[in-house]
């Protein structure tokens, strides 16, 4: 019986591979942090998205179990980028005088 399973799979990995390509350029120029955190949890999407159709493919569902352990680490860290975003405090651009009066100058 012919399989019909390898050319869809075949167009699944290079969209895929087109994929990682976009979001490693969308990581790499960023241009804030939390842009660089949603592409870092996007390629950890697409790796989960990777192994399952690995597994398809090969029907070694031992690969599953990576695929949801790296899902869940990525969970984990993106929460924690989450975190850290959230409490570091952001400085206002050097430009822009402070609306605050300085309390260590004299009137």
């Amino acid at each position: 019986m012919l399989s019909l399973l390898p050319w869809p799979a075949l167009v699944a990995f290079v969209l895929l591979g087109l994929a990682f390509v976009l979001v490693f350029i969308r990581l790499v120029r960023g241009p804030s942090l939390p842009d660089r955190v949603v592409a870092l949890d996007m390629v950890a999407f697409l790796a989960v998205a990777t192994i399952a159709l690995w597994t398809l493919v090969t029907g070694v569902t031992a690969y599953l179990d990576a695929a949801l352990v790296l899902a869940l680490i990525a969970f984990l860290a993106t929460v924690a980028f989450g975190r850290f975003i959230e409490e570091t405090p952001v400085a206002p651009p050097a430009d822009v005088p402070s609306a605050a009066p300085d309390p260590t100058r004299d009137p």
